[in-house]
């Protein structure tokens, strides 16, 4: 690590970040980097492929209920240790690190659901699998939805004439789900389950605030898959489509309705913007590092770049953007953790870290020359996750807005 401003990590966390790192570096980089030079991204997810490799490593090492609290049968790891292993597993490759966020948030949600049944065939399976069996994705972007299903405050969230294309009607004890979502479903391919965001058929006139939160598990009969997501970048990132044709879940498998939505909302937007802030710090990170080691080793003129006064203002300027992603990031964790989650936080921290990551592996490229344009050359890539994380988890213009509507409303 090229320097480490925190001095109040103690021997245990410091010893967590040691181990996280390792497995970023020995295991997540090279697959990630093995799958994206993969042509067809069915190959990425096919038997036999890495991709579940690192998989089953992950769930073996329980890293996959790290974020979880100890009641729920979770790790119950701190906040600060929770943010250095994301941070980690984004400095090792950003497309493993969300498809591990993503895999286990329908688990987390059956578990505080009090419901005994949900708990029991769902959450508890989750904690014990150490063979990634089980797989969560989230499903709320449609095909003619996207960024607009996260804009709650705003005026068309609650547009009779804007409502989900998903969406679920009650039939005695089940609910019938229908519609589809879109390509952008990440693990939508290779779920097991879905925590899927979709309307109430009852409630249109609320418009998009007439939502609910449902489990589904996703080998019941009516529910069919697409391909596989052919993309820029994020590439280890499995992403693709799901049918619902009239598929039946228990009454129970409906965690939140439409009193609840909106705020359901705001907290899924809270979290995977925080989320999402320390994993793109992680890159940055990672970019920087690339920039500052090929920098001591290209000799142009005569010495190293790193000795050329512009290669210097360059590296010193991504080193302030980088350790400002990482504060704000990490800050905005330790926010949310003690007390109720401030969603303009969580915004902010995305956007800046995102965009931060998107400038740094821009100018790493750029100090790595020709080199750095160069298929499996390590910035070429990390630039390429970098662009495609300013769209996915709302895109920062639109979450922008949310935010700004939030922060004229707080009183």
């Amino acid at each position: 690590m090229y320097l480490d401003l925190d001095r109040t990590l103690t021997p245990e966390q410091a010893a967590l970040r040691k181990e996280v790192h390792r497995f970023s570096e020995e295991v997540l980089r090279p697959a990630a980097s093995e799958l994206d030079k993969l042509h067809d991204p069915e190959d990425v997810v096919k038997p036999g492929s890495v991709f579940w490799d690192v998989m089953r490593t992950y769930y073996e090492l329980g890293y996959h209920i790290s974020s979880l609290p100890e009641a729920a049968g979770g790790a119950g790891l701190g906040v600060m240790e929770q943010n250095i292993v994301a941070e980690e597993f984004g400095w090792g490759s950003a497309d493993f690190a969300i498809a591990f966020g993503v895999a286990s948030f329908p688990f987390s949600y059956a578990a505080g659901s009090g419901k005994e049944q949900l708990i029991n065939e769902v959450a508890r399976p989750f904690f014990e699998d150490r063979k990634a069996e089980f797989i969560g994705c989230w499903a709320i972007t449609e095909p003619g939805h996207g960024s607009d299903t996260l804009t709650v405050g705003m005026d068309h969230f609650r547009d009779p004439n804007v409502f989900y294309g998903v969406t679920a009607k009650a039939d005695g004890d089940e609910w019938v789900i229908s519609g589809q979502k879109s390509a952008w479903v990440s693990n939508g391919t290779i779920a097991t389950h879905a925590l899927a965001f979709l309307g109430i058929e009852e409630s249109r006139g609320s418009g998009m605030a007439g939502g609910g939160v449902a489990l589904i598990p996703l080998d019941l009969p009516g529910i069919s898959r697409g391909r596989a997501l052919d993309k820029l970048g994020q590439r280890a990132l499995n992403q693709g489509e799901i049918f619902f044709d009239e598929a039946r879940i228990p009454r129970d498998y409906m965690l939140a309705g439409p009193d609840a939505y909106p705020f359901i909302i705001e907290a899924v937007l809270t979290g995977a913007n925080s989320f999402m802030g320390v994993t793109f710090a992680g890159l940055a990170r990672a970019a920087f590092e690339e920039a500052l080691s090929y920098s001591r080793e290209r000799v142009q003129g005569g010495k190293p770049i790193s000795e050329h006064q512009l290669v210097q203002k360059k590296l010193t300027d991504m080193f302030g953007k980088v350790q400002a992603a990482r504060n704000l990031s990490r800050a905005t964790q330790i926010y949310n953790s003690a007390g109720p989650g401030a969603v303009q936080l969580s915004i902010a921290s995305k956007v800046f870290c995102t965009t931060t990551a998107h400038e740094v592996a821009s100018e790493a490229v750029q100090i790595h020359g020709g080199l750095g344009l160069s298929k499996g050359v390590l910035v070429e890539k990390l630039l390429r996750d970098a662009r495609a994380s300013m769209i996915e988890d709302g895109s920062n213009d639109v979450l922008s807005l949310v935010a700004g509507r939030k922060l004229v409303d707080a009183v």
